[in-house]
This record gives C-alpha cells, sequence and structure tokens, in this order.
C-alpha cells in the first residue's frame, strides 16, 4: 500500500456535548439519540418500509395535508428545495421567486440551472411581503409557480401565508413553500392554505438528525410532475420513482436508492415526540419563549433586525451585533466558555447580526435564560477588547 493508515484515525473520536442555540441544527432529544442506535436494517426489508409508512403519516400530520405524494427525501433540507424546483420546472418556464435572505437568492440560482426564466420579488433587509405584492406580481409576470419561504433564517423574517394559495391557483400557478426554520415554531397548513409543493428540514423543530428531509405534494404538483414534456433533470430526486419507493401511489415498491434506516429511526422518534406533544402545543411552546426571549433582548438594550413585531419568526431572531463590537468575540467567547452556539449573519446579514434559535428540544425557559446570560457576558466580553483597543 502507498499510502499508510491515517494516524489520526488510532485516536479516539471526541464529540463534545453542545447547546446548539443557533439557527439549526439543534439538540436531538435523547429518545432520538437513543433511536440512532438501533441495529441497521435493509432499505426494503418489511420492518423498514413500515417505519416508512409510519413517517409519511407523520409528515401529513405536520405539514396538515392528505397528499398522497409525501415522503422523505434522502439529504439535507436544502435538497428539498432541490427537489421541488427539479421536479416542476422545466425550459422555458417562468418563475417567480420571493427573495428577502439567503435562501430565496439559492432558489433564484437553482431554478435558472433548471432553465425557467426567473423573475425576483424583492423585499427590503428585514421585511417580509404583503398579499398585495404578490398577486400584482403574479399577475405582471404569470409564472408557473411561486416559491416563498415561510420562515426566513437568514434575516429572521416570518411570511404570513393565508390567503396566498387562492391568489396563486386564480392565476393556474403553484405555490412552493420552504417550512426548513418555520415549521412548528409557526402555524402550517398544506391544503387549507392551497399550498402545492413543502418541504422542512429533519434538524430543526422535529429534532431529528439533517439528513432526511421531509416533503409534499399537491394533486395538482403532482399532475404537473407526470404530465411533464420533458424528463426530470436528476434521476435521484425524481419523484415519479422515489413515489413509488415510498408508496405513494399505490403500487409495488421499487427500489431507488438505499435509505438510511437509522435516519429514519431518527426521525419516526422525532415526529412521534411532535405527535404526541400536539402541533398546536408545540407552537404555543415556540411562542412563549420567544416572548421570553425578546423580553430580555430589550431587557439588554439590544435591537432587532426585523422591526414589526408580527414580521419576527419565532424560531430565529436576529439581533443587531452593538456598534463597535466584533460578533465573533461574542459567539467564540460562547462557544469557548459554555459550549453554547450562538450565530452570526449569514448571506446578506453577514457581519450585521447575531442569530439565536428556538427549536424543538431547546425551546424551554432555562436555556432561553442561558442563551440571554451568556449573550450579556459575551457582549461586555468584546466591549471590553474593544475599548482596550482605543
Amino acid at each position: 500500500m502507498e499510502v499508510p493508515p491515517p494516524q489520526v484515525l488510532t485516536l479516539p473520536m471526541v464529540v463534545p456535548s453542545k447547546t446548539l442555540m443557533g439557527p439549526g441544527p439543534s439538540n436531538c432529544p435523547p429518545s432520538v439519540l437513543q433511536s440512532l442506535s438501533l441495529p441497521v436494517l435493509g432499505h426494503l426489508h418489511p420492518e423498514c418500509t413500515k417505519i416508512m409508512d409510519d413517517i409519511k403519516a407523520g409528515i401529513q400530520y405536520v405539514f396538515q395535508t392528505k397528499n398522497e405524494l409525501t415522503l422523505a427525501v434522502s439529504a439535507s433540507g436544502h435538497a428539498g428545495m432541490e427537489a421541488v424546483l427539479c421536479n416542476l420546472i422545466e425550459p422555458g418556464d417562468r418563475v417567480l421567486i420571493a427573495v428577502n435572505g439567503i435562501w430565496g437568492e439559492r432558489a433564484n440560482i437553482m431554478a435558472t440551472r433548471y432553465g425557467a426564466t426567473v423573475h425576483r420579488l424583492e423585499a427590503a433587509l428585514g421585511t417580509n411581503f404583503s398579499l398585495t405584492e404578490f398577486e400584482d406580481a403574479i399577475r405582471q409576470h404569470k409564472p408557473v409557480l411561486l416559491f416563498v419561504v415561510q420562515g426566513e433564517s437568514s434575516t429572521g423574517i416570518y411570511q404570513p401565508l393565508e390567503g396566498l394559495g387562492l391568489i396563486c391557483h386564480k392565476y393556474n400557478c403553484l405555490l412552493v413553500v420552504d417550512t426548513v426554520a418555520s415549521l412548528g415554531g409557526v402555524p402550517f397548513y398544506a391544503d387549507r392554505w392551497g399550498v402545492d409543493a413543502v418541504y422542512t428540514g429533519s434538524q430543526k423543530v422535529l429534532g431529528a438528525p439533517p439528513g432526511i428531509t421531509p416533503i409534499s405534494f399537491s394533486p395538482k404538483a403532482k399532475e404537473r410532475i407526470f404530465t411533464r414534456k420533458t424528463p426530470i433533470k436528476v434521476y435521484y430526486w425524481d419523484m415519479t420513482i422515489l413515489g413509488d419507493y415510498w408508496a405513494c401511489f399505490g403500487r409495488p415498491r421499487v427500489y431507488h436508492h438505499t435509505i438510511s434506516a437509522t435516519l429514519l429511526y431518527g426521525l419516526r422518534e422525532g415526529l412521534s415526540l411532535v405527535a404526541k406533544e400536539g402541533m398546536e402545543n408545540v407552537i404555543n411552546r415556540h411562542r412563549m419563549c420567544m416572548e421570553r426571549l425578546h423580553k430580555g433582548i430589550r431587557a439588554l438594550g439590544l435591537e432587532f433586525l426585523v422591526n414589526k413585531e408580527s414580521a419576527r419568526l419565532p424560531t430565529v431572531t436576529a439581533i443587531k451585533v452593538p456598534d463597535n463590537i466584533d460578533w465573533m468575540v461574542v459567539t467564540g467567547y460562547a462557544m469557548k466558555h459554555y459550549f453554547l452556539e450562538i450565530s452570526g449573519g449569514l448571506g446578506p446579514t453577514a457581519n450585521k447580526i447575531f442569530r439565536i434559535g428556538i427549536m424543538g428540544y431547546n425551546a424551554t425557559n432555562d436555556n432561553i435564560d442561558f442563551v440571554l446570560k451568556v449573550l450579556e457576558e459575551g457582549i461586555n466580553h468584546a466591549k471590553e477588547i474593544s475599548n482596550s483597543k482605543l
């Protein structure tokens, strides 16, 4: 052998215990972690496919949908965006992307790569969109689909959706919604609101590991997928085959890929915990923790990026970095002294904000008080360093 065994692999793996209060992933509940240690099953073993069926029912519950084309794709939440756009867009299609943060920007890039003519509806940093703005843009551009992020984690923006499905369908436009950072923190009703395609992240409020992404398509979206004039560009995301793997069409299961049984266990357990608590209670718990956090932020004299209270996302709070403060000193202090993750900005908010996540297992009063204490300490520490340089 010309390449010797790496010396690093002879040493034990080090995995510290950290409190993850950034925009995700969140800490997994103990029962989810325990489920990850169960024996691996084959991807078509009956016990494994039974777990897949359980997961499908759980996804339908958290999305509040009866869509038959409901499943989980074997990749991170970002892949939900890829899978939706890959299946619904054909070359030359006009699409409308609502952009008020990095995830709208990413959808813009993906849609362009699939050959769409992309029109952008943009909002100022820290603001969301009105129904009138959506309808005016749809009427003007006549897109086949509108892409919206319900919870823009890069800015802490919450986008209300009620009434938007009616507008989209009035103009024969599909409504696609990213709920990666919002599901479980705010209400979401796929069927009632006329959402045609939706996906979320396993690693946020659901409390499962990243790498397996719940996704669902309405009958109207399913019809578009099955009546395409061109093949779906990426085989791995092809819902006409994945749907059979997940038994979505009443046909025998077919092999598509080797799914991770371990990730299935984690997602099933996360969905089970949500079902036992009840989505309404999960949403209320996150709202109460957000209110506690916001009260503490105001007491510290800090400013929110999002001025309008109703536009703030409960699961991710964006706080302006005080003047003359190095945000990395604050987040570094929290990690070094407390193994606590507080994140900085992302995309358009890089170097401008702190982002504090309240998600799933971490949404407790004790964690809110802890993060406020450490944030205050970290800011005071950064102020001392800044003053010493004057």
